[in-house]
């Protein structure tokens, strides 16, 4: 009888068994080359909870004292409010397709006029006071506005607008709010669906000298605008913008001040005087004594002291700047620019070795993530502040048509259309690249309106304004060659077909 197949293999040695391997991700790897790889499951409030001041407070402390913090702060504010802001353009219509132009230039007229009193302080305008908040953005990640309405606001319109410091937004007060029974997270009161429905905050700065004040002031989501950019679910606080480089920056400034003041000592013969065994009793060497009695010797550029007997000069080398200086200033700030998501040549002025096919490329990628953030502030912002703007503002009786006779609050539905028109920028190649924009029109593919709003004009008042030149040049008997009538070039006569017969004959013969 023959053995069992098992029993075989097991006195003959058979072949071992195979091991099961399991798929798996490299970075979840847990061996000694990931040991220092330290990762928490915590929700992005419990991380906030903890760091969100100290970042701020960094954040600001690097866009007061660091220079390519501080031109950081600056691109965001030129490239999201830009020299002349944001254009609100009424879109009011009588029918589909008809403009209420009468309605239309009474509001754009209005809130021309109240974006120059729109501060209940009186300090800013609605242009200063957005570049104030996106300028805040990289060091703070969120602002606070609060909606003042009624004889508060102090103007005709009964609505404006006060910039409150995030500082005072108690981000120490966690847990329920005896009042409501929500939840509170870092002084935001939210409820089931984690919805905002009230700002907790600081009655005056807390450290705000003898105006200070820690007594806490409930704000109704309503009275408010608490914005920032949401990057995970169920967050209630903004990350500072600058938080991914600000470590590497400080590092770098750090690095950049000591290779500047080795270069300052290293080129003023900065060294170390030594005692020997000839030197004198009593013997100092050459310098001044301060208050303390300790002697101070100060080096000059150009000067050459003499030693008195029993001392030698140690002169000291440094060895920066080297040649390894500038690369690594500039890996550095790559590294920075790309968790910013700028281009280096943008950030760090440097247009060295930049040609004109790289630094288009890089230009039209960090435009596009402008558009997106102006677009982020115009939804969050600035169309929260029309909406709330143009109800009191008819009840106020504060529009008028041309006639005097104000708008209708009863049709506060049909005046909310409107459009928002940001800063735009001209391309690096405008010749080429308006031809292109040209030949698209031409061929259909492209509206005129469209195109007009991705310059930042408004289509109407383009037509509006052309109209006006060409009726004040028929004036004055001028001609302007843009808007002449072109004659078009006659067309060439065709000829009878017996005619290219014969020639065709004479060419043959010819030949």
């Amino acid at each position: 009888m023959k053995a069992p197949a098992f029993l075989r293999r097991l006195f003959r040695g058979g072949p071992a068994p195979k091991k099961t391997q399991t798929r798996r991700f490299q970075a979840a790897r847990i061996d000694r080359l990931s040991a220092d790889w330290i990762a928490t499951y915590s929700s992005i409030n419990e991380e906030l909870r903890g760091d969100l001041d100290r970042l701020r407070a960094r954040g600001r402390e690097l866009r007061n004292n660091n220079d390519y913090a501080r031109k950081f702060c600056g691109m965001v504010e030129t490239n999201m409010v830009g020299p002349a802001g944001f254009v609100m353009q009424a879109r009011v219509e009588n029918a589909p397709g008809k403009a209420d132009k009468l309605a239309n230039d009474a509001i754009e007229a209005a809130f021309v006029r109240w974006q120059a009193v729109c501060d209940v302080t009186g300090r800013q305008s609605l242009r200063d006071m957005c570049e104030t908040l996106v300028g805040g953005l990289p060091s703070d990640g969120e602002f606070l506005v609060r909606l003042v309405r009624g004889a508060d606001a102090r103007n005709e319109f009964n609505f404006a607008l006060q910039l409150i410091d995030v500082d005072r937004i108690d981000t120490t007060f966690n847990g329920v709010e005896p009042s409501t029974g929500n939840t509170v997270i870092m002084g935001v009161e939210v409820d089931a669906y984690r919805r905002t429905v009230a700002v907790h905050i600081f009655e005056a700065h807390p450290n705000d000298g003898p105006r200070t004040s820690r007594r806490r002031v409930r704000l109704p989501a309503e009275d408010i605008i608490h914005s920032f950019k949401v990057e995970r679910a169920e967050q209630v606080r903004g990350i500072p913008w600058m938080a991914p480089g600000m470590l590497s920056l400080h590092h770098l400034g750090g690095f950049m001040l000591a290779a500047v003041l080795a270069a300052e000592h290293g080129a003023n013969h900065f060294g170390f005087f030594t005692q020997n065994q000839d030197a004198a009793p009593g013997t100092l060497p050459i310098g001044e004594r301060d208050d303390g009695g300790d002697t101070i010797t100060t080096s000059q550029p150009g000067v050459y002291d003499t030693l008195p007997p029993g001392y030698d000069f140690k002169p000291h080398e440094s060895k920066y700047p080297n040649e390894v200086f500038g690369p690594f200033v500039k890996t550095a700030l790559q590294r920075v620019a790309s968790g910013w998501r700028v281009s280096y040549h943008a950030l760090a002025n440097d247009l060295e070795g930049v040609n004109f096919s790289s630094i288009r490329s890089g230009t039209l990628d960090e435009r596009d993530r402008w558009a997106s953030d102006q677009q982020w502030f115009i939804d969050s912002f600035l169309r929260r502040v029309r909406a709330e703007w143009m109800v009191m503002s008819l009840l106020s009786n504060a529009i008028t048509m041309p006639n005097g006779s104000p708008l209708p609050a009863a049709k506060v539905a049909k005046f909310a259309a409107h459009d928002w028109l940001g800063r735009r920028w001209e391309w690096v190649d405008p010749l080429k690249d308006m031809n292109a924009r040209i030949a698209g029109v031409g061929a259909g593919l492209v509206a005129p309106q469209d195109l007009s709003a991705q310059m930042g004009r408004d289509f109407y008042d383009t037509m509006v304004k052309i109209k006006e030149a060409q009726d004040l040049a028929k004036q004055l008997g001028i001609v302007l060659p843009a808007y002449a009538t072109k004659v078009a070039a006659p067309a060439p006569k065709s000829r009878p077909a017996a005619a290219d017969e014969e020639a065709e004959e004479e060419e043959e013969t010819a030949a």
